[in-house]
């Protein structure tokens, strides 16, 4: 291998060898002889009918609590332009998606970061927080093998944000993408099938277990929260795209998605495993947390390696990361972000060398 050849860290998405693109083609089929006036026609602001009905029975919930969008990066941008004003306290995680960050900045949040812990977020922080007088609009959390940092909320502590929710009046946003790409472990009740007070909405994706080009997401919540989000959805675009809900459903209902969840996890949990010891036997000195699933693992290194210095030589070296600095509002700067789910096992060994050489030339 050599260092033409360009190895990527930094984009979570699969590579194509893991994507089932003959089910995805045979999806695409019977879309079009099942349903053609559906598939072609504008549709309605929540999405393709039978797509929204299969998602509602997957959650447990009624129908009119779904909204089903263009990815849910999407699902996210209308629940933060329908909930936050200039000025409301935001809680999110540190480190967090950085998409997310920005959207957020954008709506004019003051945002609350709350350090991120092995088992996820510290919740004790948050009380001690709410405790100061804060009071925030929504807490956004990513509960499964969050982005970056890997890591999965604990039972414990997801029952104590919705008992915080419940005594100080906030909503949780449960951004869930990546709940089914499991590859060790037990899977956890999410937030939304725990909530008995109408707390949370969730939020999650196909991105992650069909592919990234279908762009299908959705949000679950409240019926009059997602009415609301409706009528502006319909303001915005009419409708989403129906051709790709309509072959996602398809997708869903002949069985593929699960053989797509077996391939993907399968896939994924042999590159974390690989990654993994790559980082333990280059690079001794890096800390992290080795996740359970999901597409990413964050490393923090030594105080004397920044990651303004390091990304560019890795550049140089063939190999390309996301600094952790991205996912923060302030900090990250000897972090990085590391996404498996497009290297194949056979590069990440290689791709961690260069790295490490690439912190060799940087260090202080």
């Amino acid at each position: 291998m050599t260092v033409e050849q360009l190895i990527s860290f930094a984009r979570g998405a699969p590579s194509l060898d893991i994507v089932d693109i003959e089910g995805l083609k045979a999806a695409a089929g019977r879309a079009f002889d099942a349903d053609p006036a559906g598939v072609t026609g504008y549709g309605t602001s929540v999405g393709y009918p039978p797509l929204r009905t299969w998602i509602a029975d997957k959650h447990g919930v009624d129908v009119d609590q779904v909204l089903v969008t263009n990815g849910s990066l999407q699902a996210d941008a209308f629940l933060f332009q329908h909930l936050v004003r200039p000025g409301d306290p935001v809680v999110v995680e540190r480190p967090t998606y950085d998409r997310t960050l920005l959207n957020l900045q954008r709506s004019g949040g003051e945002l609350h970061p709350v350090t991120i812990q092995p088992d996820g977020v510290d919740t004790d922080e948050l009380g001690k927080l709410l405790e100061s007088g804060v009071r925030p609009k929504l807490a956004h959390i990513i509960p499964n093998f969050q982005n970056p940092a890997g890591v999965t909320l604990s039972l414990e502590k997801r029952q104590a944000l919705l008992d915080l929710a419940a005594e100080y009046d906030f909503t949780i946003f449960e951004d869930d993408p990546y709940a089914d790409v499991r590859f060790r472990g037990e899977p956890l009740p999410s937030m939304l099938s725990l909530d008995r007070r109408g707390s949370v909405v969730h939020a999650s994706s196909f991105t992650k277990t069909v592919c990234p080009g279908v762009r299908v997401g959705y949000l679950v919540g409240p019926a009059p929260l997602i009415a609301d989000i409706a009528r502006e959805a319909t303001n915005l675009y009419i409708s989403p795209g129906m051709v790709a809900q309509a072959i996602v459903h398809q997708f869903c209902l002949n069985g593929d998605l699960e053989r797509s969840i077996a391939t993907v996890s399968s896939a994924l949990g042999d590159r974390a495993a690989a990654l993994a010891t790559a980082l333990r036997t280059h690079i001794p000195e890096a800390r992290f947390t080795e996740p359970n699933g999901g597409y990413f693992l964050w490393v923090e290194l030594p105080q004397n390696v920044h990651v303004d210095r390091l990304a560019p030589a890795a550049a140089e070296r063939g190999v390309t990361v996301v600094k952790g600095s991205d996912f923060l509002v302030e900090g990250g700067q000897h972090a990085l972000r590391l996404a498996y789910s497009g290297v194949t096992v056979d590069q990440i060994d290689e791709g961690v060398r260069r790295l490490a050489d690439a912190i060799q030339a940087v260090r202080r």
